[in-house]
């Protein structure tokens, strides 16, 4: 029990500020924008189901299959830092999002969202390439040990990163609510503060993978 609790522990302060739930539940709303309630339901339970996915594949199996196609982990987060970059400055400039009551959206937008929950509503916006280090990281921690403390320290990150996308659904479920006494206009001005953050945060991580390729290279 002291090795699954040191293992939850462990991943879940890792992985809580890189997955954010009530930040990324405000990127999620300006993304998706106004929807039924229906519609955040449907897809707060998908991203939540897609992100345990994701992360336990990535546990078990994600060492090997980067070694399997030759990427490294700098070119991930070059990559997903390029990635993150654009959804932040796409959002920058986005036009003001009016109110429920000014627009009424198209059902064929409804239709695109859903073929938007794995990239980029699981991948990179809710967990994104610091996730997956994270997550390798804490595989091979866990590996190193003896078998049972092996298979223990992987129980307690399964149940990490269960609790985690638990609130991850909570978070994208209710984010109409989270901003439902704030004006528009207000609304409008934290998305653009959240999306330039976005935009610095991807730059951050793709700078990190740029360094590591460099320091890389022989002088």
């Amino acid at each position: 029990m002291l090795i699954v609790l040191k293992y939850f522990g462990l991943a879940f302060s890792a992985l809580l500020p890189l997955v954010n739930p009530l930040g990324s539940a405000l990127l999620f709303l300006g993304l998706v924008g106004v929807a039924p309630t229906e519609v955040y339901r449907t897809l707060a339970r998908k991203i939540a189901i897609r992100s345990t996915l994701f992360l336990l594949v990535v546990e078990l199996v994600g060492a090997a299959l980067l070694n399997f196609f030759g990427i490294s982990l700098p070119v991930v987060q070059v990559a997903g830092g390029f990635v993150l970059a654009a959804m932040g400055w796409g959002m920058l400039n986005q036009k003001h999002v009016p109110s429920t009551a000014e627009t009424a959206p198209a059902t064929d937008e409804f239709a695109s969202l859903e073929s938007q929950v794995f990239y980029p509503l699981t991948f990179p916006v809710t967990v994104g390439p610091g996730c997956i280090v994270v997550m390798l990281t804490l595989s091979a921690h866990a590996s190193r040990t003896r078998v049972l403390e092996n298979i223990l320290g992987h129980i307690g990150i399964l149940i990490a990163v269960v609790v985690l996308c638990v609130s991850v659904y909570f978070c994208y479920r209710y984010a109409p609510r989270i901003t439902q006494k704030i004006s528009s206009q207000t609304i409008h001005g934290i998305l653009q503060v959240i999306a330039f953050i976005l935009l610095c945060i991807g730059v951050q991580i793709a700078w990190l993978g740029l360094r590591m390729l460099i320091q890389s290279v022989p002088k």
